[in-house]
C-alpha cells in the first residue's frame, strides 16, 4: 500500500479491510516518517504495532 491511500482510508467513514500478515487490521495513523502506521487487530485486542506501510494489503 503506499502513503496516499493510507491517507485516503484514514479519512474514509467507510469499513476498508486492510491486512497485515493475514490478519485484519485497523489503521490507527499514518507515523511522521510517513513510511510506517500504527495499526492494531480488529476485535477485542487493543494491542498496537507499527508496521511498514508497503506491508499493508487492501482486501
Amino acid at each position: 500500500m503506499n502513503v496516499n491511500r493510507v491517507k485516503q482510508i484514514l479519512s474514509s467513514s467507510a469499513d476498508i479491510e486492510v491486512k497485515y500478515n493475514g490478519a485484519s487490521v485497523w489503521i490507527d495513523q499514518l507515523n511522521e516518517d510517513g513510511r510506517t502506521a500504527t495499526v492494531h487487530l480488529r476485535g477485542p485486542l487493543e494491542e498496537r504495532t507499527i508496521v511498514e506501510i508497503g506491508e499493508l494489503i487492501e482486501e
